[in-house]
């Protein structure tokens, strides 16, 4: 009986710790759940994703973007910007959502809304949760 009773224990010290351990891993990706994507002109891009919060996140972004560039922030998703690749310099589009397929298609499609003729996926990026 005895033998059993500290087998018993080691057990459900070990499931305590495995629990624990994945306890502390969720925290660590949640933390740091925080991303960015800087935009500028004619196809000029950052982006940062992971960061424990969004204001470094849109620093890293924007220090990524040469020129005039305005950045978005996203927190638990994806974001993605879509430029017109016949006119770089021309009509864009950027969407934020929870998925990547769903911001990739947005993105697309304000590209097109605004007038661009071959609209593509220039950058993009998830955080932790995306």
């Amino acid at each position: 009986m005895i033998v059993s009773t500290v087998k018993a224990r080691r057990r459900a010290l070990l499931i305590v710790t495995l629990a624990l351990l994945l306890a502390a891993s969720r925290f660590v990706t949640e933390s740091r759940a925080a991303g960015a994507l800087a935009i500028g002109s004619c196809a000029a891009y950052g982006q940062s994703y992971d960061y424990p919060a969004v204001d470094a996140a849109r620093i890293a972004a924007l220090k990524q973007c040469k020129g005039q560039c305005k950045a978005i922030t996203m927190k638990r998703a994806c974001a993605a910007l879509a430029i017109d690749l016949a006119n770089p310099c021309g009509a864009h589009g950027y969407a934020v959502k929870p998925k990547i397929s769903s911001s990739l298609n947005a993105a697309t499609r304000k590209c097109y809304e605004y007038g661009g003729k071959e609209c593509v996926i220039r950058a993009w990026a998830c955080d932790a949760r995306g």
